[in-house]
């Protein structure tokens, strides 16, 4: 791919708008997804593609691009990357190329990916050999760095399809399983007293400190000894410990913020009883607990045996799937009823980085891996 391909131009102008999601856009730089909402929504019309955005949040909405089969469609494939990106200074969203890398805000998550399906699309719309029984929809969907409202509502509305691609930096991998994620917020009481007696009161955050040594010694070695083919063992991670007002008060509340990795066959419902009977011998020292995200994010397994999967495999150069530890919008849209997959160009070690990019040659690979996979579709 050259400076100034087609696909390299595209992906320069993507990282160039600012689309922060709002929900963590604390300093309003962005602009949240519309404005590569309505470029992508631009262009597809201009390429005579039919468009449809579907609403989630108020002024935030999935772009639907469609290309209709020459005969009945017999089956739907979904390419399916999110438009927004975390937060980042205005100077990170001017795209800059160098040593056959592209920097910026959102390179690697996940622009490159909308770049190379949108790009596809776009070529294949333009193409004598393109399939005559499937209809391809590019869905640009929002808000998957906050709750993945956008694959919820398209999971939830529709349209299904026999097999979605959701755009990640996967590295051109192939991966059919991830884990999922559950954040849980342990809480304990005391009885306040002063420093200097503190016999006199119920220290709350050794009584987290009890709580804490069974997740860090039986938990752990529990965990270990669950496993799956494409993921490994569940984790568990304590992100944020708060208790105490000052050093001369014995404190009579601590809480504890965990997020707990999931892997297939567990469940929110599991977890639960899982910890109650672990905390148990604690009795009335045991931490009370809640599950403190507002959405469901289950792990995703999906068959690799399924032929478009298979198709898929073949295209990427790949003998075999695998798995990622983090938590995408194949979730969302393979509880939906539709299975999915991640694939995208750059490494995950890029997503969110100070100094983000993506390898262009990767770009080009990806691009040509799916461009080649939906010709061969019937």
């Amino acid at each position: 791919m050259t400076k100034h391909s087609p696909l390299s131009r595209l992906l320069c102008d993507l990282v160039s708008i600012p689309s922060i999601n709002p929900s963590l856009d604390q300093d309003n730089i962005g602009c949240a997804e519309e404005p590569v909402t309505a470029y992508l929504e631009d262009l597809s019309q201009k390429a005579g593609l039919r468009t449809n955005r579907q609403k989630v949040i108020p002024g935030r909405d999935n772009l639907m691009v469609s290309l209709s089969p020459m005969k009945k469609p017999k089956q739907r494939i979904l390419l399916a990357p999110h438009l927004d990106v975390v937060p980042a200074s205005l100077e990170a969203f001017s795209p800059k190329i160098s040593k056959g890398r592209l920097y910026g805000r959102g390179a690697c998550d996940t622009k490159a990916s909308v770049a190379c399906f949108f790009q596809a699309i776009l070529d294949l719309s333009r193409s004598t050999n393109r399939p005559t029984q499937t209809e391809i929809i590019f869905v640009g969907l929002v808000d998957e760095e906050f709750t993945q409202s956008g694959s919820r509502a398209f999971a939830q509305k529709g349209p299904k399809g026999n097999l979605a691609i959701v755009g990640e930096p996967t590295g051109l991998q192939v991966v059919t399983a991830h884990k999922g994620s559950l954040w849980l917020q342990l809480e304990t009481h005391g009885k306040a007293a002063h420093g200097s007696t503190p016999e006199k009161g119920e220290n709350a955050i050794l009584r987290m400190h009890h709580a804490l040594e069974i997740l860090f010694n039986e938990y752990s070695v529990l965990l270990s000894c669950k496993n799956h083919p494409l993921l490994g063992s569940p984790t568990l991670s304590v992100g944020k410990i708060l208790g105490g007002s000052q050093p001369n008060v014995v404190p009579n509340r601590c809480t504890v913020d965990l997020d707990r990795r999931t892997i297939p066959g567990e469940s929110i419902d599991s977890v639960i009883k899982e910890l109650k009977g672990l905390f148990r011998p604690l009795g009335k020292r045991a931490p009370k607990f809640k599950v403190s995200r507002s959405v469901p994010c289950p792990p995703l397994h999906t068959d690799s045996s399924i032929p478009n999967v298979q198709m898929l495999l073949k295209k990427a150069g790949r003998r075999k799937a695998c798995g990622v530890p983090y938590f995408t919008d194949a979730s969302p849209l393979s509880a939906g009823g539709t299975p999915s997959v991640v694939f995208g160009p750059g490494n995950i070690a890029q997503a969110h980085a100070e100094n983000e990019w993506v390898d262009l040659h990767q770009v080009e690979r990806a691009h040509s891996i799916i461009l080649n996979f939906l010709k061969e579709l019937p």
